[in-house]
């Protein structure tokens, strides 16, 4: 059989497969949409498909917040870093208000401590180590990244331990949250906010113009943060708060664990009222697992539409273990820190909460010391 045969033959084979994948993304997506309707579950069935629309918006437009913050510390480019406070502005403008004003809404809200600073420090270094943020991570496993199914799984064990190690921080205590809307009221605390992101902007810009690096977003930023952050709305329309993506992997996690006979009777964050419900309930239940659940197969779906699908070759070994630890460290750090980039930063301040900016500062610090750590395991520092 000639050369020119075998290429052709593995080419139809692989599109066979692209094609499956894309099909049982849809069907896939279909069915947990269905399930939620028979419910009479509408809120449940628009996050499955605001999931579905991130997971396709993030692989399009290749948003990645773990390569922009790297690009600003090593480079001092800024635009990536741009094109995430454009998702927060828009997001801001719907849940600051809403939140302030409507009983059914809320926003992401967390103490100021430890707790806090421990976790996103911690978070920082594991998602330059794991090369995917929460998000991240959850998109490209979902687009047919081996390494990133990896650090997905990872990252599932790490929020478990991550869970059982919380109210141990909480206890060193804190401030309470400190949220713009209750000395500012709804408009003054949404005003407040936009300026914090535009003197963040400004921050971020002479930062990159003293490094002589580039600060305007690309197409891709622009266009991509306006779409993300209108989804945002979506969801948080849908779901009552803003997007959160790990809190679905804790749940993951505690759900297999017990099925393998682990007992969480005694384990404080799981007599919490919110962890308790999400624990003993159905997953299509938890807020977070649906869009979770969505952005996976919306990825996979945009993954084998648009390329072949898992058609990369596997990484060294090294870089798979540095996968491992990433997101491991980021499971537990994502718990300590309420939340990944999504949840706790972008979340956060889209809320007006003061801990989302804390968040950030030390996220910040933690990915460099996670850059840091890259050629420790064959990575690029870049």
């Amino acid at each position: 059989m000639s050369t020119v045969t075998i290429s052709a033959a593995a080419t139809r084979t692989r599109f066979v497969a692209d094609r499956l994948f894309f099909a049982l993304s849809l069907f896939a997506t279909a069915v947990l949409i269905a399930l939620a309707l028979l419910d009479e579950q509408i809120a449940s069935a628009g996050l499955i498909l605001g999931g579905f629309a991130l997971g396709v918006a993030f692989l399009k437009f290749e948003f990645s917040y773990t390569a922009s913050w790297r690009r600003f510390l090593t480079r001092g480019e800024a635009g990536g870093l741009i094109g995430g406070l454009i998702v927060i502005a828009i997001a801001a403008l719907a849940v600051v208000p809403v939140a302030a004003l409507l009983p059914n809404y809320g926003g992401a809200i967390a103490p100021l401590g430890p707790s806090l600073i421990i976790g996103a420090f911690t978070f920082g270094i594991g998602m330059q180590l794991a090369n995917g943020c929460g998000s991240g991570t959850l998109h490209t496993a979902g687009g047919g990244s081996g390494r990133m199914l990896i650090a997905l799984a990872f990252f599932i064990i790490g929020s478990v331990f991550g869970s059982l190690s919380l109210p141990r921080f909480l206890a060193l205590g804190g401030l309470d949250p400190i949220l713009a809307a209750d000395y500012l009221g709804p408009w003054g605390g949404l005003a407040a906010t936009l300026g914090s992101l535009a003197l963040a902007a400004a921050l971020i810009v002479s930062v990159a113009k003293k490094r002589g690096a580039n600060f305007r977003p690309s197409r891709n930023y622009v266009i991509g943060g306006i779409v993300i952050g209108l989804l945002m709305v979506a969801v948080f329309a849908a779901g009552g708060h803003p997007w959160s993506v790990t809190f679905g992997f804790t749940v993951w996690g505690a759900k297999i664990a017990s099925a393998l006979g682990a007992d969480f009777s005694n384990a404080p964050f799981w007599q919490w009222p919110g962890p308790h419900h999400a624990l003993t309930d159905s997953v299509l239940s938890d807020t977070s697992s649906l869009t979770d659940f969505g952005m996976l197969l919306g990825a996979m779906a945009a993954a084998a539409a648009a390329k072949p699908f898992a058609a990369a070759a596997w990484p060294p070994a090294k870089s798979l273990l540095a996968a491992a630890i990433g997101g491991l460290v980021m499971g537990w750090g994502a718990r300590l820190g309420f939340g990944c980039n999504i949840g706790a930063f972008v979340g956060g301040v889209a809320s007006g909460s003061l801990h989302g900016w804390v968040w950030f500062v030390c996220a910040l610090a933690g990915s460099s010391v996670g850059i840091r750590l890259r050629p420790l395991f064959g990575l690029s520092r870049e």
